[in-house]
């Protein structure tokens, strides 16, 4: 490892190759579910139902994930901090690869009755739990892997492979419903895109079996510099202002992605007119350019240092989306030329880990990151979709004051890592 200035080499990019499948993998497991959301509803619950509360019930058991998610990375952190990144790395993928296979080959109502949704749910929250691990687990892993001066980079490039991910659910998703029939999906098809991503991330799993402990974690169990407490009271006590900023930058993170990405497409239909096919593919293709500007993010934040870059990076994130939501509507390549520059944009949220990892020195940075990113995301997450779309009532251009909001908030943390950015970063080794 590690905290010398070198490029980097061939062992660098198998740790950083092999991170970000997994991750793309399980965010196209945990994300598969919302594109069948109105198939499996119907197929779960009572076929007497009203439509409204199965499409509720339905979407609760997607919000499910998210609720279980700050539990599930907390435990699995905990293990991380104690017991080694590796094992819990390669865990996560395996109980979000288990739990989607099981969503795959489940029967529904008609066969099962009341237990159908229960087991749905059951499954859903495991994928939570895995998932709660992951996005923290692969920033702390590549972090203490990679050279110092690389740190930025990794975590953006792995960043990119999480709206990979993404991108790859919504086209797989697209292709089932161009390739089979409307009867089809509903009594088959629905359950390819699982078993695709279950299978895979079992491939994932095998992979990382050749991935080896960081370098950091193995000389603090020589050392004995283990943390003997238990590591989150350690965090609360200890590193409340690390705490606060991860939740903040994640509170950025998750407001980019959960608007421009999860949210435009259905915006675009209501507000602009464009059809759901236009609007798929407009998603997808600023899907394209996230990746790209996420590993860009993270280069620029390792040359210019996060409070430099967060504080040109939100206002630059605040003009370009509020010019899309104002022009969106004008033309289809209107469109795809804002919905590019916007992608790269918003991909500042790939140098978000950079300041992430530095907030908890190496003893309880697994928990600490894992603790503030899964709460964060968890409130954040949760809210941002329902403040956009009741504002959405009061003003069409809601989503775009939001995220001025957002890149005010952006750019005020980069003013305050540039007045206090050695107070927060520390040292990624044990010298944090």
């Amino acid at each position: 490892m590690t905290t010398d200035a070198r490029p980097l080499n061939r062992s660098d990019m198998r740790v950083l190759g092999l991170s970000a499948l997994g991750g793309a993998l399980e965010f196209y497991d945990f994300i598969i579910f919302v594109f069948f959301a109105t198939v499996i509803g119907h197929l779960f619950f009572p076929p007497d139902m009203p439509d409204w509360l199965v499409t509720i019930q339905t979407f609760g058991i997607f919000a499910a994930g998210y609720l279980v998610r700050p539990l599930g990375g907390i435990v699995m952190a905990h293990f991380g901090d104690k017991g080694g990144r590796k094992r819990v790395f390669a865990l996560s993928v395996f109980l979000m690869s288990i739990s989607t296979l099981a969503m795959a080959c489940l029967p529904t109502y008609e066969t099962l009755g009341v237990w159908a949704p229960i087991l749905l749910v059951l499954f859903r929250m495991l994928q939570g739990a895995a998932i709660g691990g992951e996005v923290p687990g692969a920033w702390t892993f590549v972090a203490e892997h990679v050279p110092a001066n690389r740190v930025g980079m990794a975590c953006g490039f792995l960043c990119s492979g999480l709206t990979f991910g993404i991108l790859l659910g919504s086209l797989i998703a697209a292709g089932i419903n161009w390739i089979f029939t409307p009867e089809q999906v509903s009594g088959f098809a629905w359950r390819i895109p699982f078993l695709i991503g279950g299978v895979f991330g079992l491939i994932g799993v095998y992979l990382r079996r050749w991935l080896a402990e960081t370098p950091i974690f193995t000389q603090m169990k020589n050392s004995d510099l283990l943390q003997k407490s238990l590591p989150l009271k350690t965090v609360l006590r200890d590193h409340l202002h690390g705490v606060i900023i991860s939740g903040l930058l994640t509170w950025v993170l998750s407001a980019g992605v959960v608007v421009t990405t999860l949210m435009t497409s259905t915006f675009l239909q209501k507000l602009y007119g464009y059809s759901a096919l236009e609007s798929l593919l407009a998603t997808s293709f600023g899907s394209l350019f996230l990746i790209f500007g996420t590993v860009s993010a993270g280069m620029l934040v390792d040359r210019f240092g996060s409070g430099r870059f967060f504080a040109v990076a939100g206002v630059l994130f605040g003009a370009v989306t509020f010019t899309f939501y104002s022009f969106a509507g004008q033309s289809l390549p209107v469109l795809f030329g804002l919905y590019a520059l916007m992608g790269l944009v918003v991909g500042l949220v790939g140098a978000t880990p950079y300041v992430m990892v530095r907030a908890f020195p190496a003893p309880v940075r697994f928990t600490g990151l894992s603790f503030s990113y899964n709460v964060a995301y968890a409130i954040f997450g949760g809210l941002t979709p329902l403040a956009v779309s009741s504002l959405l009532r009061v003003n069409p251009m809601a989503p775009a004051w939001y995220l001025l909001f957002i890149a005010a908030l952006t750019t005020c943390i980069g003013l305050y890592l540039m007045a206090n950015g050695r107070k927060v970063e520390g040292a990624i080794g044990l010298a944090a």
